[in-house]
Formats: structure tokens, sequence, C-alpha cells
């Protein structure tokens, strides 16, 4: 079992990552087997040219890896982390899942993909968290 108890109670402690909660990402599921959130696309997320910014996408994928990373091992902190933007979103809503691939002694690697919500694959993130 993981350190948290329940969801309400990862929520409760995650709430205090303003930058993720305040642009409107959601904690929507965490297990011990993977965590998923959620970003419902606004106009303040997007770039001069309509699209989402990189930073908002980054920022949902990394909220997910450090949700469960932190679940796993707590605290755990990114020590290196990879991003891949695969394709620009075509929906209102973007949906990232992290899975533990390696869950070390002194460290973990999750991957996160995030896809929109028509099922198009927008970022591949790939994180490496050091367990303090």
């Amino acid at each position: 079992m993981g350190n948290f108890n329940s969801i309400e109670e990862a929520r409760e402690f995650f709430k205090n990552d303003k930058f993720a909660t305040e642009t409107g990402i959601y904690l929507d599921e965490l297990n011990d087997e993977y965590c998923q959130c959620s970003l419902k696309i606004e106009d303040n997320h997007k770039n001069a040219v309509g699209g989402v910014m990189g930073g908002v996408m980054f920022t949902l994928a990394d909220f997910a890896f450090a949700a469960l990373s932190n679940h796993l091992h707590s605290p755990t902190v990114a020590q290196q982390v990879s991003i891949n933007y695969l394709s620009a979103p075509k929906g209102e809503k973007l949906i990232a899942k992290a899975v533990c691939k390696k869950n070390g002694r002194s460290s973990s690697i999750i991957n996160v993909d995030v896809v929109d919500d028509t099922g198009r694959d927008v970022v591949q993130f790939v994180g490496t968290g050091f367990k303090l």
C-alpha cells in the first residue's frame, strides 16, 4: 500500500502544489499501479497561435509523475525528466496516466502518457524520481 490511504488524502496533500492546481489540473485516480490526472483546456492554456502551451502539458505530466512517485515513496523529487511532444491536442481535455516502470531502493522510473479526450497521443514523458 502507498503513502496515501485515499484519493482524498492525496488531493489534500497536493493542494499545496499551487502551480499545478491553479492551472486546473485535477487528480482523478491514484493507486499502487498508476495515477491519472486531467485538465480541461481553457483559453489561458493556449499560446499565441492557439495551441496548448508546451509548459501546460509538461506540468500535467509532471504532476502525474509527482503524485505517483510520492505515493510509492515520500518524499521523492524529480532527478531527471524527458518529454516528447507527439501531436497537438484536438480535444477539450487532456488526460495523463503515470505508470511506474521501476521502483528501486533509491530511485524510480515513471512513464507518463498524455492523451486528449479524442484518444490522440499528445505527450510521452519519462521521469526519474530520487527518493529522499
